[in-house]
């Protein structure tokens, strides 16, 4: 399956007429199809397709069926693949600043995501483009919240309590609550917290619902610690080898899939939400004294993440803060 044809494939001859020539596309992505990022990217392949009239496909290759998460974004830029979906904050081991939508409490609603977002999007092209890839579009995963057995009015309630920890960023945050960090990968959630391994998480509705939360905990608090993106990227040599009106048709595809995801993200966390709440969990806002203290937490990790980031940083944290 990786042996596959160089990027932007002729598909079809030039015409004798002088047709552009009509290609076909791979890409690879790590989500099931169910997976509304996944849904999405189905969607701007079928507009990509129908504003071409046919002269640009893309095939959709899902659940990592291609390439593993990891290795998408070189897939990319070795051409095989000419587009794919990742994580950007995945590659934050390349660079922070693609970890910088993953700072916790930093953008904390949809609003500050999208400002964030723009803030960070001109230099995350940037350094797309020295590699040879070119920035399509990206959207939000749910916000991250925090589901716990125990009411937590403050963050000294979390002293003490084991916490599911399955990055540094996660980790980090158990340490600033003095919580006990443990690590658990998703699919081992339920038996964590049935065994005492865990007694508290940070993680979305989705994962949630997904891992039937309310068979375990009785409260989520709707912290919005974090928004994470993925990103769509095409390989730039793939993209220019197509006419400019293809060119053209493949940038407003995905301007309109970037809305439209932006938008299915949004009724993804009301609808995920709801089924928590059907499902007896008590939903709350966080106490007054519980968000000052996670805001606390908030900025002594963007602190840390600016003195990693350097320059650059200090950039991306004050445009978005003009946009706020």
């Amino acid at each position: 399956m990786r042996n596959l044809m160089p990027a932007a494939a002729v598909v079809a001859g030039l015409a004798m007429s002088g047709e552009a020539m009509a290609v076909e596309w791979n890409m690879s992505t790590p989500y099931a199809d169910p997976v509304f990022h996944t849904m999405n990217i189905i969607a701007f392949a079928d507009d990509v397709a129908a504003a071409t009239d046919g002269g640009v496909t893309i095939t959709v290759h899902s659940a990592g069926s291609l390439f593993g998460h990891p290795e998408i974004k070189d897939a990319v830029v070795t051409g095989q693949v000419e587009i794919g979906e990742v994580l950007i904050s995945l590659l934050s081991n390349e660079n922070p600043i693609y970890g910088v939508d993953s700072i916790p409490f930093l953008a904390t609603s949809y609003v500050d995501a999208r400002a964030l977002w723009e803030a960070s999007r001109p230099i995350i092209e940037e350094m797309l483009a020295a590699e040879g890839l070119k920035l399509l579009f990206a959207l939000p995963w749910p916000p991250q919240g925090l589901y716990t057995v125990e009411v937590v009015e403050s963050a000294a309630d979390m002293e003490g309590v084991k916490f599911r920890a399955y990055n540094a960023a996660t980790s980090r945050i158990a340490e600033l609550m003095v919580a006990v960090p443990t690590h658990v990968e998703v699919a081992d959630i339920p038996q964590a917290f049935a065994t005492g391994i865990v007694e508290a998480m940070i993680t979305s509705p989705s994962t949630g619902v997904s891992t039937s939360a309310w068979d375990f905990v009785e409260h989520f608090y709707e912290i919005d610690a974090w928004i994470p993106k993925n990103m769509v990227i095409v390989n730039q040599r793939a993209f220019d080898d197509l006419s400019p009106e293809f060119q053209q048709a493949v940038l407003d595809a995905a301007a309109l899939a970037e809305e439209r995801g932006w938008e299915m993200s949004q009724a993804e966390t009301a609808e995920k939400t709801q089924i928590l709440i059907d499902n007896g969990i008590q939903v709350h806002d966080p106490s007054p004294r519980l968000a000052a203290d996670l805001a606390v937490i908030g900025e002594t990790m963007t602190a840390e993440w600016l003195a990693e980031a350097g320059d650059e940083g200090a950039s991306v944290i004050s445009g978005y803060e003009n946009l706020r």
